[in-house]
């Protein structure tokens, strides 16, 4: 089967608010129907930063993750948009993801589970990694020099951008070099991947076909 080179358009999302650790979670969700093949939870950037779920990094793997068969599912962390609460860190959103990753296997069933994340929502991916044991855990950017990233699973795929200037590609390889995990570096790529939308979603499309 030919993996998709492009991210396929879902229809408009589902949004729900589904109950979390501080209280509700504004939360979008594409669902391909009875072709379901996972259930993909996609984590966005950081917070304070202006980061939420509809992010063009965010979406992108959400499209992909459609296009090969998942739900997927992009929750606001706590105090973003709709959701309540404030931001913590990465651990209270660590929980907001745990907690929508249940209600989703309680809604869809035990289907495989996918792991996305950007930047910071990467790093909190990393923790709910650690308690959900994903069939496949997608890391983009991940804020390593900020954030204490968990050591991840072998077949994790992390892609980065040559030029991030956000996080420092050397620092995700000093992360990764005590792991021997692979990076797949976007050359010429910055840290939104201004330009290469493109490349990230032919990446994770070959990686989850």
């Amino acid at each position: 089967m030919t993996a998709p080179a492009t991210p396929q358009r879902p229809p408009a999302p589902e949004r729900l608010m589904i109950e979390g650790p501080a209280g509700m979670l504004e939360t979008d969700i594409s669902d391909p129907g009875q072709h379901r093949r996972g259930i993909a939870l996609i984590g966005h950037p950081n917070p304070v930063q202006g980061g939420t779920k509809d992010n063009k990094v965010v979406t992108t793997l959400a499209k992909t993750l459609y296009g090969l068969g998942h739900v997927a599912i992009r929750p606001n962390f706590r105090g973003v948009g709709a959701s309540t609460g404030q931001f913590d860190h990465g651990v209270g959103e660590t929980q907001d993801l745990l907690a929508v990753a249940r209600w989703a296997q309680a809604r869809y069933g035990e289907l495989p589970l996918v792991l996305a994340g950007f930047s910071f929502g990467a790093f909190v991916q990393t923790r709910v990694a650690r308690e959900q044991a994903p069939q496949q855990l997608i890391l983009v950017g991940p804020a390593v020099n900020r954030f204490r990233a968990e050591t991840v699973p072998a077949n994790t795929l992390v892609i980065h951008g040559e030029h991030d200037d956000v996080v420092p590609l050397a620092a995700v390889l000093d992360w990764a070099r005590p792991q021997q995990l692979p990076i797949v570096v976007v050359p010429g790529g910055e840290h939104f991947f201004h330009g290469r939308l493109h490349l990230l979603a032919q990446l994770v499309a070959r990686h989850c076909a």
